[in-house]
């Protein structure tokens, strides 16, 4: 599989089936993997519909098929602005990727890297120089596909509900 069949573009509301598909199988690898990440109902059907309202969801495609789902914000993350253990390589505007889910059949192909790096060019030509992700800390898998891309992991953040989360930063 090469770059040239993968492409990136904005979720449509109709896309929401494959989606939320996409999704439940990422709930049911990482709770067969022990990760207790996702395990409360989140992100479900209301979360990406507003996602796709805003024009932060996209879908990730190889030929057709719709293999991978993430969001892209770039606006402001309250819960980045504070981060306990380590600091964030920057202090400027950053995109903040969420929610990012690949088909199970894909794992393994390098389908959420490009993913991810469709996602920092889009941040490049709206002027953003930075990204920003947080993952559970038992989401092993994720982290070292973080690292993998050149993230750095910057320290610990807590989510609006006081779950923490291990935070990463790429300069771009």
């Amino acid at each position: 599989m090469n770059d040239a069949n993968i492409r990136l573009r904005q979720t449509d509301t109709s896309d929401l089936p494959e989606g939320m598909a996409l999704i439940r199988m990422a709930v049911q690898f990482m709770k067969s993997h022990g990760i207790c990440q996702w395990n409360d109902g989140y992100p479900n059907e209301g979360k990406i519909l507003e996602d796709i309202r805003q024009g932060e969801s996209y879908v990730c495609l190889c030929g057709e098929k719709i293999v991978g789902t993430a969001a892209l914000s770039l606006r402001e993350e309250v819960t980045y602005r504070k981060i306990y253990d380590g600091q964030w390589l920057t202090d400027g505007d950053y995109g903040v990727i969420h929610r990012i889910a690949v088909d199970d059949t894909y794992k393994g192909r390098g389908i959420a890297g490009r993913f991810v790096d469709h996602i920092e060019k889009m941040c490049i030509s709206s002027g953003i120089s930075s990204v920003r992700v947080d993952t559970h800390t038992d989401n092993v898998p994720m982290q070292k596909m973080l690292i993998n891309r050149g993230f750095c992991k910057c320290g610990n953040i807590l989510l609006a509900n006081g779950d923490p989360r291990v935070a990463f930063e790429k300069i771009l």
